[in-house]
Formats: C-alpha cells, sequence, structure tokens
C-alpha cells in the first residue's frame, strides 16, 4: 500500500490578530475556524505569511469559539506580526486510490477572522 501526502483543508486570508513570544510555540486559531476547516487541537499545519512569502510548520492550540483569534507563539511570533495575512494549510496521508478523489476544504475569512464562505 502507498500512501500519498495531501492537502486536506485551509483557513485562507486569516489575519495575525496577536504575537506572544513568552509563550513556547504554536499557532492559537478560533476553534470556529478550526472546526469549519476540520483541523483539531495539536495538528501539525503549514502557515504561510502572504505579506512576506515565507512558510512554517507548527502544531494548532485552539482560542475560544468567536473570538476571531489568530496568535503566533513563541519563535513564530518572530515571523508574522499582528496584521499580516495568513494561509493555514493542513495535509492528510491516504491511500494513493483515495487521494486522487478527495475533495479539500477551503474557509475563506474577512479582516475578523470570521468565516465568509467555504468551498
Amino acid at each position: 500500500m502507498m500512501l500519498r501526502t495531501v492537502y486536506k483543508s485551509k483557513i485562507q486570508g486569516a489575519i495575525v490578530t496577536e504575537a506572544n513570544l513568552e509563550y513556547v510555540g504554536s499557532i492559537t486559531i478560533d476553534e470556529d475556524l478550526l472546526d469549519a476547516a476540520d483541523i483539531i487541537p495539536n495538528e501539525r499545519v503549514q502557515v504561510v505569511n502572504l505579506n512576506n512569502g515565507s512558510r512554517l510548520e507548527t502544531y494548532v492550540i485552539p482560542a475560544k469559539k468567536g473570538s476571531g483569534v489568530i496568535c503566533m507563539n513563541g519563535g513564530t511570533a518572530r515571523w508574522a506580526v499582528v496584521g499580516d495575512r495568513i494561509l493555514v494549510i493542513s495535509y492528510a496521508m491516504m491511500e494513493a486510490k483515495d487521494a486522487v478523489v478527495f475533495k479539500p476544504k477551503v474557509i475563506f475569512v474577512n479582516d475578523k477572522n470570521k468565516i465568509t464562505g467555504k468551498k
């Protein structure tokens, strides 16, 4: 059996609302966004900074539902500043036969990190 890693879901265009250098690491994300994008606490994600083009991998911590929080923690707080627009991408491993028909979830958000659309 061969497994492939495919793009599972994405939060498109979220705005960084906080940066906490003193935290141990990770990204904190409003639980409403996590639920809609099928991302679970502690899941590994790739984060793309649309303001500077850089990418990083970290894990997710849930923030209060409806809070709109996107907080860069620890070292990631040096990577993005409040106001930066980002993508949060999750991946999944699946059998090749499932990967070719899989449809990822995309969540679009506004400048307050509220869901405006889904694909």
